[in-house]
């Protein structure tokens, strides 16, 4: 949980303290400016822009239960990211796991991916799975 936030607690660490330095020159602009982009930062790398994450045994219940695919990511991933951007609304249809939350998740994705832990994974509920898919396969499976 904690190795999630830490990128996002260091941007926003960042942006408060350049702020601060640019506040204190009496440039409150520049420092609203610096406290922003890096605050917009640490939001977007955080795990608040994914939908909940599940353990992996949970979403691999669901997805046999529902027939959406399971997507391992984790916090920090520019790919991951990029994919759940990609996806918009449709990103919720999948079942998400953070295999940084979850060792058995993290066991699954090496697995997958040759002994790496390689994110974005997506698993369909037939078996079959894809590391870093492109953005068309993953929207063609939802």
């Amino acid at each position: 949980m904690i190795r999630g936030w830490m990128l996002p607690l260091l941007l926003a660490a960042a942006g408060a303290l350049g702020a601060a330095g640019q506040f204190a020159d009496g440039r409150t602009v520049a420092g609203a400016v610096v406290l922003l982009v890096l605050v917009g930062f640490a939001v977007v790398n955080s795990p608040l822009v994914f939908p909940a994450s599940v353990g992996a045994e949970e979403a691999r219940r669901r997805s046999a239960a529902d027939g959406r695919p399971v997507i391992y990511w984790r916090p920090g991933c520019r790919y991951c990211r990029r994919l759940r951007f990609a996806l918009g609304r449709d990103a919720r249809r999948a079942h998400w796991v953070d295999i940084w939350r979850d060792p058995a998740a993290a066991a699954a994705v090496r697995a997958i991916a040759d002994g790496n832990e390689t994110v974005p994974t997506v698993v369909l509920p037939d078996g079959r799975a894809r590391v870093n898919p492109e953005v068309d396969w993953v929207r063609e499976r939802l």
